[in-house]
């Protein structure tokens, strides 16, 4: 799965889609949009609410500005749950999603819970996870910090932006998995409500380490504040050379992470088509992608069926991979 994530979609594509579904949206008109961010602020579920917000404004896709709302708790569970609960039928309604948001469907954010309690929009991006320490920590290399947690899987807090068993979890498992170790439940993963509390509970010395994806590490990266000594890349990112992927480093793993945006799957047709239109005429734009490029983030493109057939593979793989390494039974 994770190798597999990483394509393109061109942007003539995208405007012929835009122009078979356009006529039936034109009689939706959004009103005091919002997108809910499910953590706090910082990290890769704020960027997307807030990017998005951003572009569709900008680009006059929305007449009024969009309100961004944090709502963080359970790696997501909390906003699906509000959406799906309290504003199944809001038709102004998006919300970010990403790799944890298939985690925590597939992991059961409530009893009964299927991909189908939302609407999926779109994915417009994928980017590697990383994982970081300290710029004064003692380990240089992943290989370091894995001989420490080889010898006591409670020695090195790893921090992640999101719940126990979310892809901040899963990836230093799978990590963990490569070097040898039997137990990875047993590592020492602390949880926080998104991507921005956690650098700040590494850079606090709460943890040795976090666990991430490289786009909310990057502005920590240039400052100094942190080193990063394992990008889950099949090869070394070509705007920086200098990380060594884990890969190299002995532990074959690649973690790619989507993002993307979901609705309520109770709101009106015209809203969903309304929706779809607005995300694929972000995409299609070239500030938009360039964003994107500066936050090391690929190009990804889903929509419609394609969209709903790979959050099915995605919850699948998730679900495996989770038994797997011992998350759920």
């Amino acid at each position: 799965m994770f190798r597999q994530l990483i394509r393109t979609t061109t942007t003539a594509a995208i405007a012929v889609a835009i122009g078979i579904s356009g006529a039936h949206a034109a009689d939706f008109k959004a009103e005091n949009p919002q997108c809910i961010a499910p953590s706090n602020p910082g990290g890769g579920w704020d960027f997307i609410c807030r990017t998005t917000a951003k572009y569709l404004f900008d680009l006059n896709v929305i007449e009024d500005s969009m309100q961004v709302t944090n709502m963080s708790g359970g790696g997501g569970g909390v906003a699906f749950a509000h959406v799906t609960k309290e504003r199944n039928e809001d038709n102004n309604l998006i919300v970010a999603a990403s790799m944890s948001t298939s985690a925590r469907i597939a992991q059961g954010i409530y009893e009964g819970a299927t991909q189908d309690d939302v609407h999926f929009l779109a994915t417009f991006g994928a980017e590697y996870g990383a994982i970081a320490v300290r710029a004064d920590s003692k380990y240089q290399t992943l290989t370091q910090m894995m001989d420490d947690i080889k010898a006591d899987p409670r020695s090195v807090g790893i921090a992640g932006g999101s719940s126990v068993g979310s892809f901040d979890h899963i990836k230093p498992m799978l990590v963990a998995q490569k070097a040898g170790i039997d137990d990875v439940t047993k590592l020492k993963y602390v949880s926080f409500d998104g991507g921005g509390e956690a650098m700040t509970g590494l850079l606090s010395g709460a943890t040795e380490a976090l666990s991430g994806d490289f786009s909310e590490m990057l502005g920590f990266l240039e400052s100094g504040d942190i080193r990063i000594i394992g990008i889950l890349a099949p090869d070394r990112l070509k705007n920086f050379p200098d990380i060594a992927t884990a890969k190299e480093q002995g532990y074959d793993v690649v973690g790619a992470n989507w993002r993307g945006l979901y609705m309520p799957a109770g709101a009106s047709d015209e809203a969903k088509e309304f929706w779809s239109d607005a995300v694929k005429i972000m995409v299609a734009d070239e500030g938009f992608q360039k964003t994107l490029e500066d936050a090391a983030i690929a190009p990804f493109n889903n929509f419609g069926d394609a969209m709903y057939q790979f959050v099915a593979r995605s919850i699948d793989d998730v679900t495996k991979l989770s038994k797997e390494i011992g998350i759920i039974d």
